[in-house]
């Protein structure tokens, strides 16, 4: 099969790999249909060569139907169509019964400390190959996957396996109370689907904060109350006051995390650990890693006394300084972690149905060929060509 696989640091190649196969009786074989990158995906694109080794296949957006099932899958036959969440989470352990299917204790990566192993993210969730891939093994295939209907485009679906239940679980996380206020601090995928769900879920203003002017409008267009970072600078968070009666926001959401502007020795640090030879890149990172902490600080200036800061986007330091005295004297509710994807996919399906209040269908910016992912990469990577979000179609 054809597949995007990480050769090096800003190198990314299409080649031809061998056909997953099944591994296990709960396993089932999925032919991708469609499948997207991911900001995080930059992440493997730039920072964490430590942890990829050369021809490790990339991605987990994937949707496709079923090909193949394992002897003991009942739920799923060949022709099914479904989407493949991002976490793999066995459904039925102490964490995924409690709606944390993001540490499931079935896949946890020990080796590392990590929570549940992911589809095409490196050593530290589990080298588990991923969806930018013509075919797909799922493990857990009565559990883990999303079964959808024929007919409707793949962009009314593809979005359950991570945009969409990480935009709702920041959401969830954010607690803004009925009627209230909450700050998007990035307007990415992430960012653009959580404000336009915040918007869905009552918030009576939504102030969506990033540099791209291409974001900016396009979350404006949604009725979302932009603000741009770089013509506002240091003036950003009483901006945010000025639209609040001086107070802040009920929540902010963080949909930034340590890809931030600014910190230039954090990121010239980020950079740096990058070029190490791979055992000592990873105790660096692991031990003595430092991010761009500026969208967190933001958050925590531009919430409101009492009120909630959700972080969504990634962070990988180990040593970064903390305001403590902050967040403790403002009385901040801080919540975080990776998306629980099983956990929202059943209360995001009736949102899939005709009337698309979210507007997934068109969501994409871009919908290229499995082939052109190593240009989608650099443009991604670069935000060049008014690139926001990519399908890629194998």
């Amino acid at each position: 099969m054809r597949a995007l696989t990480w050769h090096g640091k800003r190198d990314v190649r299409v080649e031809t790999v061998p056909d997953p196969r099944l591994e296990r009786p709960t396993d089932v074989i999925v032919r991708v249909t469609s499948t997207g990158i991911c900001g995080s995906d930059l992440h493997l694109y730039e920072l964490l060569a430590p942890y990829l080794d050369p021809g490790d296949i990339l991605g987990h957006e994937p949707m496709g139907v079923v090909e193949e099932v394992g002897r003991e899958v009942t739920s799923l036959a060949p022709g099914d169509r479904v989407v493949v969440p991002f976490n793999i989470s066995c459904g039925t352990c102490f964490m995924c019964g409690r709606g944390l299917q993001s540490q499931c204790e079935t896949t946890q990566v020990h080796e590392h400390g990590k929570g549940a192993a992911l589809f095409g993210y490196s050593k530290l969730y589990g080298q588990v190959p991923g969806g930018q891939a013509e075919f797909l093994r799922v493990p857990f295939g009565d559990t883990l996957p999303v079964k959808v209907p024929h007919g409707p485009p793949d962009e009314r679906f593809v979005y359950l396996s991570d945009v969409l239940p990480t935009a709702w679980q920041a959401v969830e996380y954010a607690a803004i109370p009925e009627g209230g206020t909450v700050t998007v601090l990035g307007l990415g995928p992430i960012g653009d689907m959580a404000a336009r769900i915040a918007l869905h879920r009552g918030a009576a203003r939504v102030v969506g904060v990033d540099l791209v002017p291409e974001r900016l409008a396009r979350a404006e267009s949604r009725g979302v109350t932009t603000l741009d970072a770089g013509e506002l600078g240091d003036d950003l968070v009483e901006a945010v006051r000025d639209l609040t009666d001086g107070r802040g926001t009920d929540a902010v959401i963080d949909a930034v995390g340590m890809e931030a502007h600014g910190a230039p020795a954090a990121h010239a640090a980020q950079r740096a650990v990058g070029l190490l030879p791979g055992a000592l890149a990873r105790t660096l990172m692991e031990r003595a890693g430092v991010d761009r902490m500026s969208a967190l600080l933001t958050a925590i200036e531009a919430v409101r006394r009492g009120g909630t800061v959700s972080v969504v986007g990634v962070y990988g330091g180990m040593t970064d300084p903390f305001p403590m005295m902050t967040v403790f004297d403002k009385q901040i509710q801080l919540r975080m972690g990776q998306a629980n994807v099983r956990r929202w996919t059943d209360a995001l399906l009736p949102l899939l149905a005709d009337a698309d209040p979210l507007g997934v269908e068109g969501f994409a910016t871009h919908i290229l060929p499995l082939e052109e992912g190593p240009r989608a990469y650099r443009a991604f990577q670069a935000k060049e060509d008014g690139m926001i979000k990519t399908l890629l179609t194998p």
